[in-house]
C-alpha cells in the first residue's frame, strides 16, 4: 500500500502520524511511504531520519495526498485539506465528528474512508488510539491548570499544593476514566486536595483503592457538582462518550457560584466539552474569561509535549496502520472488531451511530460497507 505522512496545519500542531521507526516498520512489510517535508520536525525528527527509514520525503502536502491510498495523521482535516482528499482514500486520525459538523458534512461529500482513532474499541470498551493522549492531556491538565491560576494570568492566585500553614487549592475532577484518573494523580502529587467525581460506583471503588489520601471519590450528579464548584480553585472537564458530545455537566449560570479566578480546564473539548461555556482554543490563544471564570480549552492539547505525545501516540497506532496496510481496510475492519468500530464515515455514508445522532444524519449499516453492498 502507498502510505502518507502530511504536516499537521492545524494551529500549534507540532506532533506527527508516524515516527521513522514507524515507517521502518511499514517498509519493513513492503509498503510505499511518502512523508512532506519537515513533518517530523515539531516532535524532533529531521526528514533525513524518514529518507533513512525508507521514505521518500516530498516537497507539498498536494503531493503526499496525490499519492497516497491511505493518510496517516494526527488531527483532523482542516478546510484548506478537505480538496486534496480523494474518494476511497482512506484516513487514519483521529476526526472527533461529534463535534465537527462542518468536517462531517466534508468528509461525506469527499467520499473517503475514514477511520478514527477515537473509537477504535476494544471487547473491553478500552479505547487503545485514545489512552495514549488521554495519558498525555490528562497529566497536562493540572500542570496548565496551576500556570493559569497564577495572578498575572488572571487565576486566583493560589499555588495548588500551598505551603506549611497555608491550606492548598481544591481540584475538581469530572470523570473517572483515562484522563481524570491521571489529572487527579498529578494533582494530588502537587499537593492539591482532590475530588474525582463519576457515575459508576465500581470505578469509585477502584481508585479508592490506590489514590492517595489527599484525593476523595464522590458520586456524580448535578447536586454534588453544584455544591463542590462553590469551593474549587481548578476544576478538569474529564467525561468521555466515545463518539459522541460530551454532556454539559457545568452549565452558564453555575459559573455565577464559583469563586472569581477559578480556572476550568475542559479536556473533552474535542468532543464537545462537558463545560457549556467551553469553546475550542488554541497554544497561542489557550484562555478566555467568562463571569471572572479563566476558561482553558485547548483543542489539541498533547501537542504541546510533541516528542512525548507522538512517540506515544505511534506506539499505540503502528499495529493498527500495519494491519489496515498488510489487508487493506475492509478485510482488516472484517477481521478486526475493534478496526471496525472505528469507521465513522465511508464512501459518504455515516456508519458511526454517535456521528449520525449528533448531526441528525441516516445511519448505514457498517456490515453492508464491508460485504461490498450498494450504500
Amino acid at each position: 500500500m502507498i502510505i502518507g505522512v502530511p504536516k499537521e496545519i492545524k494551529n500549534n500542531e507540532n506532533r506527527v502520524g508516524l515516527t521513522p521507526a514507524g515507517v521502518a516498520e511499514l517498509r519493513k512489510h513492503g509498503h510505499e511511504l511518502y512523508v512532506q517535508s519537515t513533518a517530523g520536525l515539531g516532535s524532533g525528527f529531521q526528514d533525513a531520519e524518514y529518507e533513512e527509514a525508507g521514505a521518500t520525503v516530498l516537497a507539498t502536502i498536494e503531493e503526499v495526498y496525490a499519492k497516497a491510498e491511505m493518510i496517516v495523521k494526527v488531527k483532523e482535516p482542516i478546510a484548506q485539506e478537505y480538496p486534496l482528499i480523494k474518494e476511497n482514500q482512506l484516513l487514519f486520525t483521529y476526526f472527533h465528528f461529534a463535534s465537527g459538523e462542518e468536517l462531517t458534512h466534508a468528509m461525506i461529500e469527499r467520499k473517503a474512508v475514514c477511520l478514527a482513532y477515537e473509537t477504535v474499541e476494544l471487547p473491553s470498551r478500552a479505547l487503545p488510539l485514545l489512552i495514549p493522549m488521554s495519558e498525555v492531556a490528562g497529566r497536562m491538565a493540572p500542570q496548565e491548570g496551576a500556570k493559569y491560576l497564577e495572578k498575572p494570568l488572571k487565576g486566583r492566585g493560589i499555588l495548588l499544593g500551598g505551603v506549611p500553614g497555608v491550606k492548598p487549592a481544591e481540584v475538581l475532577v469530572l470523570g473517572a476514566g483515562i484522563v481524570g484518573t491521571q489529572a487527579a494523580k498529578i494533582a494530588a502529587g502537587l499537593g492539591a486536595q482532590v475530588t474525582i467525581m463519576d457515575i459508576s460506583l465500581n470505578r469509585l471503588r477502584e481508585l479508592d483503592d490506590f489514590m492517595p489520601k489527599n484525593v476523595v471519590t464522590q458520586y456524580s450528579n448535578e447536586y454534588n457538582i453544584r455544591a463542590a464548584i462553590k469551593t474549587a480553585d481548578l476544576i478538569i472537564g474529564a467525561v468521555l462518550i466515545p463518539g459522541a458530545k460530551a454532556p454539559h455537566l457545568i452549565t452558564r449560570e453555575m459559573l455565577k457560584t464559583m469563586k472569581p479566578g477559578t480556572v476550568l480546564v475542559d479536556v473533552a473539548v474535542d468532543q464537545g466539552g462537558c463545560i457549556e461555556t467551553c469553546k475550542p482554543t488554541t497554544h497561542e490563544n489557550p484562555t478566555f474569561i467568562i463571569d471572572d471564570i479563566v476558561h482553558y480549552c485547548v483543542a489539541n492539547m498533547p501537542g504541546a509535549v510533541p516528542y512525548t505525545s507522538t512517540l506515544a501516540l505511534t506506539n499505540a497506532t503502528l499495529p493498527y496502520a500495519v494491519k489496515l496496510a498488510n489487508l487493506g481496510w475492509q478485510e482488516a475492519c472484517r477481521r478486526d472488531e475493534a478496526l471496525r468500530l472505528g469507521l465513522n464515515v465511508v464512501h459518504g455514508e455515516v456508519v458511526y451511530k454517535g456521528v449520525a445522532e449528533a448531526w441528525n444524519l441516516p445511519l448505514v449499516d457498517v456490515q453492508n460497507v464491508l460485504e461490498g453492498a450498494t450504500v
